[in-house]
């Protein structure tokens, strides 16, 4: 089983994603922190993660099908954050087909732009490990100084509502592409972490049986 996770920046897709991964064994497939690594060795793209667009589509994708053939991972997929457009889409329908396997499940968490603005302010970055911590909705793990912990360039307000604006014009597009194809349910993104675990898990449940 494939499944995408969509939502705007700040909807806990990431959370969802690693609770799913640790449940049921999926592989997980998360773009911004590839792009991030790549970021690392490609300052153009690390120019164009922080004013707030979003990574060409031909250059993301050809990152993408490396990534992938590299860890023969074709089936039992979480993408979280792709695709974002239907070029995206296109190619990624494309790349499964090649590799007889399917997109079977769309979940797509909804918050509202002032609840995105708010808990990507409150995101934070270790500068030691790369990882990323939000100190509104998660408690730090043990060991972690929030006092060592910095703000991405990408998540300052100002290219918040830039990727916001992105997403708006895309994404909803995407969507409704998608739906013709696969099964695409909406979630409320506004609850704990638990409730929408639960909501997406038993949904996951069904399909299974």
């Amino acid at each position: 089983m494939n499944i995408i996770l969509l939502g705007p920046q700040g909807s806990g897709k990431g959370t969802q994603a690693r609770l799913l991964v640790e449940k049921y064994g999926f592989n997980y497939f998360e773009s911004g922190a590839y792009l991030r690594k790549m970021g690392e060795m490609y300052p153009e793209i690390k120019k164009i993660m922080d004013s707030g667009q979003l990574v060409p589509d031909k250059e993301f994708t050809s990152y993408l099908t490396a990534y992938l053939d590299s860890e023969n991972m074709y089936d039992g997929i979480i993408f979280d954050g792709f695709p974002r457009t239907l070029d995206q889409y296109n190619f990624l329908k494309i790349w499964l087909e090649q590799k007889q396997v399917k997109m079977d499940l769309v979940f797509v968490i909804e918050i509202s732009e002032d609840e995105t603005v708010r808990r990507l302010g409150g995101r934070k970055l270790d500068p030691k490990t790369g990882k990323i911590y939000n100190l509104i909705t998660e408690k730090l793990p043990e060991g972690v100084d929030k006092n060592s912990l910095v703000q991405r360039d990408d998540d300052k307000e100002e290219a918040i509502k830039k990727r916001l604006e992105i997403y708006n014009t895309k994404t909803v597009e995407l969507v409704s592409e998608i739906s013709k194809k696969s099964k695409v349910v909406k979630i409320n993104g506004e609850r704990s972490v638990e409730e929408i675990h639960s909501e997406i898990s038993s949904i996951i449940d069904q399909l299974q049986k």
